[in-house]
C-alpha cells in the first residue's frame, strides 16, 4: 500500500474483513456502495445480484435483502433509520427502513428525463458526451445526500448534469447545472455529500473535480487536485474522504478536462481538510493496485461513528469484465475496512 510522505491522519487496513455467508463468495462482483447506521451496522449496496447485505463491525454477516427489487445498484446512504438506495438504471431511488421493509420511491422506474443521453453511442471522450442538455429528475440518477432535516440533494449523473433539491416529502424545490466544463457546470456529477456547514460537495466525475455549493446552489469553490471522483463523504471533525477512480489508457476513459492522460491512472483515495489542503492520499499504484490497502475501482465510501473508513469499488465491472485485470485479482476488491490509527 502506498501513501504520501506527510500523513496529517492515519489508517490502517483491517484484513479481510467481510465474512461472506456460505455460498456467497463474493456472488456481489461489485459493492457499489456502502453506508453506515446509528448502531455501526455496514450495509453493502451490491451488484450481480443486487441487493443490500448487512453486516456488524466485525465484518460478520448479519443479514440481506432488496433481491429482485433493484435493477442496477448504485448509491446507498442512511438517514434517521431510513435506507436510500439509488437505482441508476431505473433512475430512482428506493427508500427501505433498517429491515429492507420498501417505505416510499423518488422517481418512476424506467421513466427519464430528456437529455439526449445515448450509452450506446461510441464515445470520444466518455459516453456522457451524448447528454445534450440538462434537464429535471432524473435520468441514471448516482447518488443522493440526506441533510439534518431531511432534505434530499441528489446527483443526476449519467444521463443528466444537474443537481436536485427535495424536501423531506419528496417536492422538488431547485435544480441546478449545465452541461461543460466551467464553473457550476458538470459533466457526469456522480457522488455528493454535504459539508458540517451544510454546504454541497459534489464529485464532478468526468471534469476531475469537485464543485462546492450552498443548499441554494450558490458556487463556493472548486478543488482540482482530484482524480475521477466518485463518492465523498465527511466525518464528525469535518474531514473530506473522497474516491477517486482508475482512469485507464483508453478510448472512451478520457477526462473532459485534461483529456487523454499520458500514463494510467490508478485509483486512490485522498483525505481533505476543510480548507482543501490533504490530510492523507494512498493508493495510485499501478504496479500493486490489486494488493490489500491498494485500489482497482473505488466507488463508494463511508465512515462510522468510530471513525472507520469503508471503501466500496467496483472492481469487477471496471477490472474484470473489460479485461483490464484477471477476474482473481478483482474479487478481493469489493469492500475494505481501515482502522483510523493517527
Amino acid at each position: 500500500m502506498t501513501t504520501e510522505t506527510v500523513q496529517a491522519v492515519r489508517f490502517e487496513l483491517v484484513p479481510d474483513w467481510e465474512k461472506c455467508p456460505a455460498g456467497e463468495a463474493h456472488r456481489h462482483e461489485d459493492v457499489a456502495d456502502v453506508a453506515c447506521d446509528s448502531r455501526d451496522r455496514v450495509y453493502l449496496h451490491t451488484r450481480r445480484g443486487d441487493r443490500v447485505m448487512v453486516y456488524a463491525e466485525d465484518g460478520s454477516f448479519i443479514t440481506q435483502w432488496g433481491d429482485g427489487v433493484f435493477s442496477m445498484a448504485h448509491g446507498i446512504a442512511i438517514h434517521d433509520d431510513l435506507v436510500y438506495c439509488t437505482d441508476n438504471v431505473d433512475s430512482v431511488i428506493r427508500v427501505f427502513d433498517l429491515d429492507g421493509h420498501f417505505q416510499w420511491m423518488l422517481g418512476t422506474p424506467r421513466q427519464v428525463s430528456d437529455t439526449g443521453y445515448d450509452p450506446r453511442r461510441k464515445a470520444e471522450i466518455h459516453h456522457n458526451e451524448t447528454v445534450a442538455r440538462a434537464a429535471g429528475p432524473f435520468n441514471c440518477c448516482c447518488n443522493v445526500a440526506i441533510a439534518r432535516n431531511g432534505d434530499m440533494f441528489v446527483a443526476d449523473g449519467y444521463g443528466n448534469a444537474r443537481i436536485h433539491h427535495f424536501d423531506r416529502a419528496g417536492t422538488l424545490l431547485k435544480s441546478w447545472g449545465e452541461v461543460g466544463t466551467g464553473p457550476g457546470q458538470f459533466h457526469l456529477p456522480h457522488g455528493i455529500a454535504l459539508d458540517n456547514d451544510g454546504n454541497v460537495i459534489v464529485c464532478d466525475r468526468e471534469n476531475d473535480r469537485l464543485q462546492i455549493f450552498d443548499p441554494e446552489g450558490r458556487l463556493l469553490r472548486i478543488w482540482t487536485d482530484i482524480l475521477r471522483p466518485t463518492d465523498v463523504t465527511v466525518d464528525k471533525d469535518g474531514l473530506i474522504y473522497v474516491s477517486e477512480l482508475w482512469r485507464p489508457l483508453e478510448p472512451g476513459q478520457g477526462s473532459f478536462v485534461h483529456g487523454y492522460a499520458e500514463a494510467d491512472l490508478p485509483g486512490r483515495l485522498t483525505i481533505f481538510h476543510p480548507d482543501g489542503t490533504i490530510a492523507a492520499r494512498w493508493g495510485a499504484d499501478s504496479a500493486n493496485r490489486a494488493a490489500p490497502g491498494n485500489f482497482i475501482a473505488p466507488h463508494g465510501l463511508a465512515v462510522d461513528s468510530k471513525g472507520s473508513l469503508y471503501v466500496a469499488e467496483v472492481s469487477g465491472s471496471f477490472g474484470a469484465l473489460p479485461g483490464r485485470l484477471p477476474r482473481a485479482d478483482c474479487l478481493g476488491h469489493q469492500i475494505q475496512k481501515f482502522r483510523r490509527v493517527g
